[in-house]
């Protein structure tokens, strides 16, 4: 029995979580005993799936087809789970963002497989086949038990480190059978933000609520962001008024992130906003109020007046910056 990774590919390029991805699927392998496989759908170089051997895939299946040029949920999850059956895989991993939380229903379903959705850490133990989990918007970890000979788990963001163990590799065409009267999905048309860094990809981020007091004042919040290389995000009451895009909404109804880096400017911290950002590694909270909540969930907090603390955390991140 092996382990099938599913690594979704951005205009022909993989992005850090994809290497996330195989380095815990290496990590799963080498507990169960066995390898893993690594699947890409659509267009991508050799050179870019050498990439994946770095981290412990021993054999790489690209399927490339015109079906696949429309990200069609019914025709993915067919053609994953076809993968996972034709090379005995028991174990399918993916990761836990908007395709995988859109594909990994469909192929448990298809697989007869027990699904764990967001796992947070590698599995406390493969037979039983355990793994942890958040539970009640973050507030809590819980650890799941899949009881099924096949199981599918999607990894939450940022949850697992890059882990260098390159190995021998093979990289095989992959026909899952796909016909094109079984596209379903149109296209009508595209829209990609392609000036600004996009919070799921984001190391860094600098996020501000309500009490930056008007749009107009969300310059050294963009200023921050440009010199750390950051990614900007709003709380909902933020977006819901217009002062930012409902694309930057960080929360329980927004975006749900987990960067290294969060830093929280005048956001009081309700619990439906700790849901989206309670697993950052490290939360910088600055506001006015020593009773916020967000103070509770940061790791860093400083009681003060935004106009006065923001120009110096500019200050501060350009002599970093320049003494490098």
């Amino acid at each position: 029995m092996s382990i099938l990774v599913y690594l979704e590919n951005w205009d022909g390029k993989f992005k850090k979580s994809s290497f996330e991805l195989v380095s815990y699927a290496k990590a799963i392998a080498d507990k169960a005993g066995t390898d893993v496989i690594a699947l890409s759908i659509g267009e991508v170089s050799d050179n870019e799936l050498q990439e994946l051997s770095k981290y412990g895939a021993t054999k790489v299946l690209k399927a490339q087809n015109d079906v696949y040029k429309i990200l069609d949920n019914a025709i993915y999850s067919k053609t994953i789970a076809t993968a996972a059956e034709n090379n005995n895989c028991n174990i399918v991993v993916m990761g836990n963002n908007n395709t995988g939380k859109g594909l990994a229903p469909r192929i448990a379903v298809r697989l007869k497989a027990g699904l764990v959705s967001g796992a947070t850490s590698l599995p406390v133990s493969i037979e039983p086949f355990q793994v942890q989990k958040n539970v009640f918007s973050g507030k809590a970890k819980g650890v799941q038990q899949v009881n099924t000979n096949n199981k599918v788990v999607t990894l939450s963001q940022n949850s697992y480190m890059l882990v260098e163990n390159e190995l021998p590799f093979a990289c095989e065409d992959f026909d899952a059978g796909i016909q094109t009267e079984e596209l379903k999905t149109e296209v009508v048309s595209v829209d990609k933000v392609t000036d600004k860094l996009l919070l799921s990809d984001a190391d860094i981020v600098v996020s501000a609520g309500r009490g930056m007091k008007a749009p107009e004042n969300w310059g050294p919040v963009e200023e921050l962001a440009q010199v750390l290389g950051a990614a900007t995000a709003c709380s909902r009451p933020v977006s819901d008024e217009g002062w930012r895009g409902h694309e930057e909404h960080v929360g329980q109804t927004g975006k749900v992130i987990a960067p290294n880096l969060y830093f929280a400017f005048g956001i009081s911290g309700a619990i439906q906003h700790l849901a989206g950002v309670s697993s950052s590694k490290v939360i910088v909270a600055v506001n006015t109020d020593a009773e916020a909540p967000i103070f509770g969930a940061a790791d860093y907090g400083i009681i003060g007046d935004l106009k006065e603390v923001l120009p110096k955390f500019v200050e501060a991140a350009k002599s970093y910056k320049a003494s490098l």
